[in-house]
């Protein structure tokens, strides 16, 4: 019985002796391991204060830099440059400047695919712009005629404050107080329709923008802020029907021409002659010659002067070709053909004194050849 007990207490003993040591070994464990966490603690916390520093340093260093950039040297606002470039280019129906709608969405069919840098804008940055119906687009007149004169001094620039209105059948109005083209800063914004986003492009419609159009900057439209309630403009700007067209008919023959044209295989933005005849139809209903062209009395003589001997009917004569012309060029009025160019067809069309439209025939355009190639890239 005594060797028993004496085993027993031998082996609670060894078992308190192990227990202890565990015990031990635990805590220097565990010590160890508390150490090594407030080790990395430190050293995170000197990670973070020093990634801080860096970021507050790259901050002042950008301010600095915005600071020097944006900066007028000696007073002079002609050297104050800021970070843009085009990002996109709008492909649209309208070939020329001629027959572009003077505000968008006026033409509902007016298409065009404006597509994105690839090198400079991801796809993935257009994710979400097709749940919006509509867009605004900041962009530039690039086929402004008198850009070269923003690049001279004010004192050269000869910029005109005031430009003539077509509602206001050529009167003059303070360039701010339209949206004319012609501004000391060539930059337009209009809103189109969003129809759809496939990869780097996004499909546009009732757009007012030429082909070629340089795109800076695309945001969604926000009815809720974007659309004011009670806002107010100028009466004349309420005129609308003075650019409207009483009507517009085709030729017997038009719809044929405009079929021959289609058979050529030009890639096009619209899926039928019909639907392209539609188009037409409704870029005509509005008024699209110049101010000068429309303040013609009809069955009267025309007489222009160019100083290369040809006559233009689609564009204004320039100050240079007013000023030094070599031969004049008498019509009257009633046998004007006019010429809209879309997605490189030329249409030919006539307008009487009712303002009413005979569009006689379509052909292609010797500069077709060009829309078809951007049709395809697009």
């Amino acid at each position: 019985m005594a060797a028993n007990g004496g085993m027993k207490w031998l082996s609670a003993t060894v078992s308190l002796a192990i227990t202890a040591i565990s015990v031990y070994i635990l805590r220097r464990k565990s010590s160890h391991f508390d150490e090594k966490v407030r080790e990395l603690e430190l050293a995170l916390k000197a990670s973070l204060d020093i990634c801080a520093a860096e970021r507050q340093g790259r901050i002042r260093s950008q301010q600095a830099l915005r600071k020097a950039l944006t900066q007028p040297k000696s007073g002079n606002l002609e050297l104050t440059m800021y970070p843009m470039t085009p990002i996109a280019t709008i492909h649209s129906c309208f070939s020329t400047r001629n027959g572009t709608p003077r505000q968008p969405l006026l033409v509902p069919l007016a298409r065009a695919s404006l597509v994105f840098d690839k090198a400079r804008i991801p796809p993935a940055s257009l994710e979400g712009l097709g749940e919006y119906s509509h867009c605004w687009i900041i962009y530039v007149f690039h086929l402004n005629t008198d850009l070269e004169k923003l690049w001279k001094e004010p004192s050269n620039s000869k910029f005109k404050a005031k430009v003539r209105v077509p509602r206001l059948k050529g009167e003059r109005m303070g360039v701010f107080a339209t949206r004319s083209p012609h501004r000391p800063c060539p930059i337009g914004l209009t809103v189109a329709k969003v129809e759809a986003v496939r990869g780097n492009m996004v499909l546009l419609s009732g757009v007012d923008l030429v082909d070629g159009t340089p795109v800076l900057d695309v945001k969604p439209y926000l009815p809720y802020c974007d659309s004011i309630e009670g806002a107010t403009i100028a009466k004349w700007v309420m005129v609308d029907n003075f650019l409207s067209i009483g009507s517009v008919s085709f030729s017997n023959g038009f719809s044929s021409s405009l079929c021959d044209c289609w058979a050529t295989g030009n890639s096009s933005l619209y899926e039928s002659p019909q639907e392209f005849q539609s188009l037409i139809k409704q870029v005509l209903s509005w008024d699209i010659r110049s101010v000068s062209q429309r303040n013609r009395p009809h069955n009267a003589p025309v007489t222009a002067e160019t100083s290369s001997g040809m006559l233009d009917l689609d564009e204004e004569p320039s100050e240079e070709d007013s000023n030094h012309g070599d031969e004049q060029i008498s019509l009257v009025s009633e046998d004007i053909i006019y010429h809209l160019i879309l997605e490189g067809m030329d249409v030919s069309y006539r307008i009487n004194g009712n303002g009413n439209v005979l569009v006689e025939k379509v052909t292609v355009s010797s500069d077709s050849s060009k829309h078809k190639l951007k049709c395809r890239d697009a």
